[in-house]
């Protein structure tokens, strides 16, 4: 089967494809033939940490729907045949494979596209939003960068557990775009001068969650943003500043909670856990139709290398997808 592949170069990420032996599943394992997978920013950006510079290739994608082609020796609840998304090493392939603790049955109202991307950010979104950030119903969400796929899903839950939302951008139209999705405030900036306004825009007392997209250049605003017992996620550095200095009087005073959200060095068991609140928590929405992927655009099999330049030009709003079919 043909299988795409990355490596860390100097400066930049290197993409193969390659022919590789068809995988075959073990215990715990589904197989399935790759319909459509989705691409995330931070495999695609050298120096972000998925990847070590010089070390050896290895497969490419981490996110997939797909067909059940076989199943594990001790697998019970699947069958060949059904239809499946979910994390998946190596999902930039036809075919691969997911561990049954990670695999969800992929809801009627979700199309190959949406399904492919439905899972990871919606996972991260679950994450920072609620195992960590405990927001609730008329609490103030601000989201640096939301135009992003994590970004689109952090607005979706938000506005789901009826929350209200504030989101930066540098693009005017993907603002415009996102306030059909529920979006409160409409912040025209990408750079930290966004402080004023979110406070006035929340009755002067500041945030009760941010979610920085963006990274270092505009973390101390968001601590400035924050209200009293505030919460903080860093979920990324697209700017690739990873140093930013600290309020520590701000953190003492306000009573502040900041948190990562990654996966880097979660253990199988722990992402299972993770995996599984997802399922039980906002998978019934997407089921409902109340929680849809924004997928941006949808790139062929052999595109992933103009699909990688789409998504490193930052044009676009939501996921970009790769299809196999």
């Amino acid at each position: 089967m043909r299988a795409w592949w990355i490596r860390t170069g100097a400066d930049t990420m290197v993409l193969e494809l390659r022919e590789v032996p068809r995988p075959a599943p073990g215990p715990g394992q589904l197989a399935l033939r790759i319909e459509a997978a989705a691409l995330n920013r931070g495999e695609f950006i050298a120096g972000h940490g998925l990847h070590a510079t010089g070390a050896a290739a290895r497969p490419a994608g981490f996110e997939a729907a797909g067909t059940v082609t076989a199943v594990g020796p001790d697998v019970q609840g699947w069958q060949p045949g059904d239809r499946v998304m979910g994390r998946c090493d190596g999902a930039f392939a036809e075919h691969g494979l997911m561990e049954v603790g990670e695999a969800f049955a992929m809801p009627e109202a979700l199309s190959w596209e949406q399904a492919a991307c439905a899972t990871v950010t919606y996972l991260t979104a679950h994450d920072m939003l609620m195992a960590q950030g405990r927001l609730r119903a008329g609490e103030w969400l601000l989201v640096t960068g939301i135009a992003s796929g994590v970004g689109v899903a952090a607005l979706q839950v938000a506005r789901a557990l009826g929350a209200r939302v504030m989101g930066t951008s540098g693009s005017s139209a993907k603002l415009e775009r996102l306030r059909a999705l529920g979006l409160d405030v409409a912040l025209h900036t990408r750079g930290p001068d966004f402080v004023p306004a979110a406070r006035e825009a929340s009755g002067g007392r500041g945030v009760d969650l941010v979610v920085n997209t963006v990274g270092g250049s505009v973390f101390g605003a968001c601590v400035e943003a924050l209200a009293f017992q505030g919460r903080l996620a860093t979920v990324g550095y697209v700017d690739g500043v990873v140093a930013a200095p600290l309020d520590l009087m701000a953190l003492h005073k306000k009573r502040l909670m900041l948190f990562g959200v990654s996966n880097k060095l979660r253990t199988v068991p722990q992402r299972v856990a993770a995996a599984q609140a997802f399922g039980r928590e906002l998978l019934p929405l997407m089921a409902e139709g109340r929680l849809l992927p924004l997928v941006d655009s949808v790139f062929p099999f052999d595109g992933l290398e103009h699909a990688r330049q789409a998504m490193l030009s930052g044009r676009h709003i939501g996921k970009i997808v790769l299809r196999m079919g």
